[in-house]
């Protein structure tokens, strides 16, 4: 067509998508060319802004590897990953949260009652809970996949230090829907601010903080997959998490506990000689 102008390109554009297409995705890439091409006019996006942005979009694809997901983590501190969790989100089950850009696939199975501390330092962390639906019953077979940074504020993806799955395990709930484990109790950290994400951030003046959270991916055979976080109260970021990630029933409370109330049925049992804090929360699941 020779005659596109700045006021018919979309039309024109819509024009040019063919008659047996999927429909969903004719509806998808519809709305989201209406709305790049309304940005620009709103704007009047200039070419060296847009070389900007293009030059910005291949950076990010070159520093995201398997284990690096740069591309996920503009997501994030868009608000984008929460906004769509949120458009999802189920009222009756545990809310959603954002996955993050440092999930590991394959992590190593974790007996119930098994320890993610290892050797490392930091405060004794026991969590305890059920896997459960929106009417109570325990869901037996339920897989929790755990994952959260070492006391360094570090994933194990980013620290040389680490092994690949420290602080990684995959447990699977038996009859009573009960998962357990201890760790290291999780901190507060940066997200990374070394690659073009970091640009934005700096750009707008914001922080990089998230507080301290755990990590989890819980499947079930006939229920809706759940990836959430869990964030503890009190946190100095828990109401500017700048990946946007907090829900209200996602907080939880610590419990200070002396190190002779230490229970039994841990990989730990009988060797902490320290004072402990001890977290219980429950996860629920909807329904497929």
């Amino acid at each position: 067509m020779r005659d596109v102008t700045k006021d018919n390109i979309t039309e024109v554009f819509m024009g040019y998508v063919g008659n047996d297409v999927n429909p969903r995705l004719r509806e998808v890439i519809g709305s989201l060319v209406k709305h790049l091409h309304a940005f620009a006019k709103d704007i009047s996006l200039t070419h060296a802004e847009w070389e900007q942005g293009i030059d910005f979009l291949e950076r990010v694809g070159d520093i995201s590897d398997s284990e690096r997901h740069e591309f996920v983590l503009l997501s994030d501190v868009l608000g984008l990953s929460s906004l769509v969790d949120m458009l999802h989100n189920t009222p009756d089950g545990t809310s959603s949260s954002v996955l993050g850009p440092f999930h590991i696939q394959g992590a190593p199975a974790l007996e119930i009652g098994g320890d993610m501390k290892q050797d490392f330092n930091g405060t004794v962390m026991l969590v305890e809970g059920v896997v459960k639906d929106t009417e109570g019953n325990l869901i037996e077979g339920a897989t929790v996949d755990i994952w959260q940074t070492a006391p360094n504020g570090l994933y194990s993806s980013q620290d040389p230090d680490q092994n690949t799955y420290s602080f990684h395990g995959l447990q699977t709930t038996g009859f009573d829907g009960r998962y357990s484990f201890t760790s290291a109790k999780p901190v507060e950290y940066p997200v990374p601010t070394d690659g073009p994400v970091g640009e934005i951030l700096n750009g707008l003046g914001r922080h990089p903080m998230r507080p301290s959270h755990l990590h989890y991916i819980v499947k079930a055979d006939g229920y809706k997959s759940l990836v959430t976080e869990i964030f503890a109260e009190g946190d100095t970021y828990l109401d500017q998490d700048t990946v946007f990630g907090v829900r209200e029933d996602l907080v939880m409370t610590y419990k200070d506990m002396p190190a002779d109330s230490f229970p039994d049925g841990y990989a730990l049992s009988g060797k902490v000689d320290q004072a402990y804090v001890r977290v219980d929360f429950d996860l629920v699941l909807v329904k497929s």
